[in-house]
């Protein structure tokens, strides 16, 4: 018996974009639902129940980000924000309301589609959390506190350690200055970005080959990135 596809609801006020994702989406074996107003798709996500969220931030009826903040308050559903706002503030504020990623238009569909199976992938291991973590060379072992690169235990301080687990349980996804700041730091530093570059920079030197791994984001955070064996 065949699985039913994952739905993708696609909440976008262009007709331009359903017709170009409607059909791609079918096409890498989805089925899209379509909203166009921010009240439209968060009836549709209430009532569908879709593997992950395509969102717009400029919609007729309310600002994406309000619709953004309604959703989070009822489903853990991934979310994508698919925007032509490009401002660095606008992605910060996007991701610190609950988005897993931002994508800007006019955006390339294997992206898109990478980015969705990224987005679907992690909500269904946070479904079945292992203490257990790994990207490629590198193992991170949540309830030990440890981290290996093939196999070598690395030697972190207790904040670069907490730093590489808060990327590490959302592995994939990308985590602002501010939530990594006040997640490792405290609240009372989030301004303090600095402490993240140098710590960052730290951690890169000890993860050696993985350090690939850990990207920056500009202006925006960090992404530690899922890589296969």
């Amino acid at each position: 018996m065949t699985a039913a596809p994952l739905s993708i609801l696609v909440i976008d006020d262009e007709p331009q974009i359903h017709r170009f994702l409607g059909p791609a989406l079918e096409a890498a074996g989805y089925m899209p639902l379509r909203a166009e107003t921010a009240r439209e798709g968060l009836r549709l996500a209430a009532s569908r129940g879709p593997a992950c969220v395509l969102l717009d931030l400029g919609l007729p009826d309310m600002d994406g980000k309000e619709a953004l903040a309604r959703l989070r308050a009822f489903s853990s559903v991934p979310v994508i924000i698919i925007s032509a706002r490009d401002r660095e503030a606008e992605k910060v504020a996007a991701l610190d309301a609950g988005a897993d990623d931002y994508v800007e238009k006019p955006f390339g569909l294997a992206e898109l589609l990478a980015r969705l199976r990224a987005a679907t992938r992690r909500a269904l291991l946070m479904e079945t959390p292992s203490p257990v973590i790994t990207s490629g060379p590198l193992e991170i072992d949540l309830e030990r506190r440890l981290a290996r690169v093939e196999g070598v235990e690395l030697a972190l301080t207790p904040r670069e350690w907490e730093l590489l687990a808060a990327l590490a349980r959302v592995l994939g996804r990308v985590v602002t200055q501010r939530r990594l700041l006040t997640e490792v730091w405290g609240p009372a530093h989030v301004e303090d970005s600095q402490y993240l570059r140098v710590y960052v920079g730290q951690l890169r030197a000890k993860l050696g080959e993985a350090a690939r791994l850990l990207r920056t984001e500009p202006g925006v955070g960090y992404r530690l990135l899922e890589e296969s064996r």
